[in-house]
């Protein structure tokens, strides 16, 4: 018991003994008292009261520590694993993304191309055909029933762009044959400048549905021509046209073709390929598909 419990119980006792005692001891007891109970507990239970829960914090302290750590070391994995994940994805989406956008522009820039080439290998749009596999031994020839046929008139038509300073014309005006009937036709290019120039020949046929029958095997388009100045060149071209033509009813009234021929000035492109140095509207007007849509050309970066 501390002190100032004691003073409070000895206090009442002597007021209940003694009323009048009571009341003259009361201050000197009182300001003794409130001193002690300032003070304190005593020393005794001050030492208890120090070392136990000293002890107990102590203990506790270093557990708690450890377990804080744990608990931050997990959130920081949790964290970094989160990260790493976002990171992943991203990276992901962009290489897909990227991935489209240099495909969309590949198919962009193949489209013509691949439009000529489609054009060439099945005829669509009055392109002759120029597969090769078209050409084998056993088409190359007339059987009695295209011998039974009328024969188609094949015409001859030459143009010069009028930046190329040469003479181009046909050195025959027609050709009559017979289906799977090969035939040869020249034409005749003069340069009249004064340096040497390298040219370069579209081509288109008439009627369009026709075009799926007439074969090239031999003709000097698409390639370079570098004629000297003043020289005059003969260009060959050798073509048939297949058999399976009889087999269509609708083919039976065409008695008469056009194949055209347009010399362009060449220059380089960003390849090194030899191009025609005309717009781009000109040349697909010489070739027949000026009434077909066709894809934008990608724009330079500057």
């Amino acid at each position: 018991m501390s002190f100032a419990s004691s003073s409070r119980s000895a206090f009442r006792a002597i007021a209940n003994a003694c009323p009048s005692c009571s009341r003259s001891a009361l201050p000197s007891m009182r300001s003794q008292a409130v001193p002690a109970a300032r003070a304190g507990p005593s020393k005794s239970s001050r030492h208890f009261a120090s070392t136990t829960p000293r002890k107990a914090t102590a203990a506790a302290g270093p557990v708690e520590s450890e377990m804080q750590r744990a608990a931050r070391r997990s959130m920081e994995l949790s964290r970094e694993r989160m990260y790493a994940e976002r990171a992943q994805r991203s990276r992901t989406i962009m290489m897909y993304s990227a991935g489209s956008l240099f495909l969309a522009l590949g198919v962009t820039y193949a489209a013509v191309p691949a439009y000529r080439a489609f054009c060439s290998a099945t005829g669509f749009s009055g392109v002759p055909i120029t597969d090769p596999a078209r050409f084998s031994p056993d088409r190359l020839y007339t059987n009695e029933e295209a011998q039974g046929r009328k024969r188609i008139t094949v015409h001859f038509e030459a143009t010069a762009s009028d930046t190329l300073p040469w003479t181009f014309s046909p050195q025959q005006r027609s050709v009559r044959v017979l289906p799977g009937e090969t035939a040869l036709a020249f034409y005749t290019a003069k340069n009249l400048g004064k340096e040497d120039l390298i040219g370069i020949a579209t081509y288109n046929m008439t009627p369009e549905k026709i075009a799926p029958y007439f074969a090239k095997v031999e003709c000097f388009c698409f390639e370079e021509q570098k004629i000297r100045a003043g020289e005059e060149v003969d260009l060959p071209v050798f073509f048939f046209i297949d058999r399976d033509i009889m087999d269509e009813p609708q083919m039976d009234c065409i008695d008469d073709v056009v194949l055209s021929y347009t010399f362009f000035r060449a220059r380089r492109n960003d390849k090194g390929h030899a191009v025609p140095d005309a717009s781009d509207e000109v040349v697909l007007r010489s070739q027949g598909f000026e009434n077909y849509e066709h894809a934008k050309p990608i724009a330079a970066s500057a």
